[in-house]
């Protein structure tokens, strides 16, 4: 028996697929505006650099930067970037906190997704973090 393009069964599978996507995104929104500000969590910090480059199988490297100011959101996940990837992401938060906490300024490494995918090690980053107190 041949099949078409999609079957019912891969239709299926695509909709619970991109349900649990937005369900994900949803969740990290919320968590995104619960953290607070960087004001009121580290008063002492000025500002925080991200330098990340983003590694995936299959494709180039994907160098990303992010900055975040007192008026920011105390909130250091970032998504994977993998479209097969089902809850994923890096979570810096432990990495920023641990330096805020031993008044570190500077902090190199890497990390691999958390997230649910096809290839276990599907994706990576390597981060430097640079903290600018006040």
């Amino acid at each position: 028996m041949e099949r078409g393009p999609l079957a019912r069964g891969d239709l299926l599978l695509i909709e619970v697929m991109n349900n649990k996507k937005n369900v994900t995104r949803t969740e990290r929104m919320r968590q995104r505006l619960d953290s607070g500000s960087m004001a009121d969590h580290f008063p002492e910090v000025a500002s925080i650099d991200i330098r990340m480059t983003y590694n995936q199988k299959g494709i180039k490297s994907l160098l990303r930067t992010f900055s975040f100011s007192p008026g920011s959101y105390a909130f250091f996940r970032v998504d994977c970037l993998s479209k097969d990837c089902v809850d994923g992401g890096f979570d810096l938060t432990h990495v920023i906190t641990g330096m805020i906490k031993n008044r570190r300024k500077a902090a190199k490494g890497e990390l691999s997704c958390e997230g649910d995918s096809p290839a276990a090690d599907h994706a990576a980053i390597v981060y430097e973090v640079a903290i600018h107190y006040t």
